[in-house]
């Protein structure tokens, strides 16, 4: 298990909770509506600039990084604990901050990175299915890890790889149940191809059917309406 805190900062500055089309306009601006809770003080509307967010989120430790929190001249930890994308364009539209306590535990989900060719998949021909790809863990902020590793080289047809089997230590408390499977060897289905004469006979065995034309029906969904979701959210939590 590798743990990576990544120093960043994330500078932040204070808003008045207002309605949608003051939320469009922070966007309009380039900024993003956030609100900042937790460690026992009251929710605070903010904005953020979406491409610093954008590439914690797509760092090393993702959505688990812990930062430093710029506003009004002060400095705290935080995680990004929610965030919303606009679904035809993918923008950000809204995200949500906690503040973090050093010294106590946190719960979060961390990718399970399988390292290795299992013997079933080398020897045996099968192929490596993972059925589990996050595991709920609890640790102190300094102590969680970017990705879990776990070695495979050993795994063969019949034997699953479960939660219990995952390497960890006295820092670490998993939440995810430990009978849960991770990953195992199955067997490489094969596909029958029918010949042509099969495919004609069968064809001609087969009764005619009547032809149905279904008709959709579209929906479009508006950016503002996406919007709209971000920013009753964030006013849900402010008013907690």
């Amino acid at each position: 298990m590798a743990t990576t805190i990544e120093q960043n900062v994330l500078e932040a500055q204070p808003r008045e909770a207002g309605t949608k089309n003051d939320a469009r306009r922070v966007r309009r601006e380039g900024k993003i509506p956030a609100v900042v809770y937790g460690a026992g003080k009251d929710a605070t509307p903010v904005t953020v600039d979406p491409r610093h967010v954008s590439r914690i989120l797509r760092s090393d430790t993702g959505h688990n990084t812990i930062f430093d929190l710029a506003m009004n001249g002060d400095r705290t930890k935080a995680m990004i604990v929610d965030w919303q994308y606009e679904p035809i364009k993918g923008h950000l539209l809204h995200i949500d901050l906690q503040r973090i306590a050093m010294d106590k535990a946190l719960r979060v989900s961390v990718p399970i990175m399988l390292q290795g060719v299992p013997a079933g998949v080398k020897t045996e021909g099968g192929i490596l299915e993972q059925m589990l790809r996050e595991v709920e863990i609890e640790c102190l902020p300094a102590d969680i890890p970017s990705h879990i590793d776990v070695d495979v080289s050993e795994l063969t047809f019949g034997k699953v790889l479960r939660v219990s089997d995952l390497p960890h230590n006295e820092k670490i408390k998993f939440l995810t149940d430990e009978n849960q499977p991770v990953a195992h060897v199955t067997s490489v289905k094969e596909e029958v191809v029918a010949t042509p004469d099969a495919t004609a006979a069968d064809a001609a065995a087969a009764p005619a059917e009547p032809e149905v034309i279904k008709k959709g029906k579209g929906e479009t969904e508006e950016e503002g309406e996406a919007a709209d979701k971000g920013e009753k959210k964030a006013e849900k939590k402010e008013k907690k």
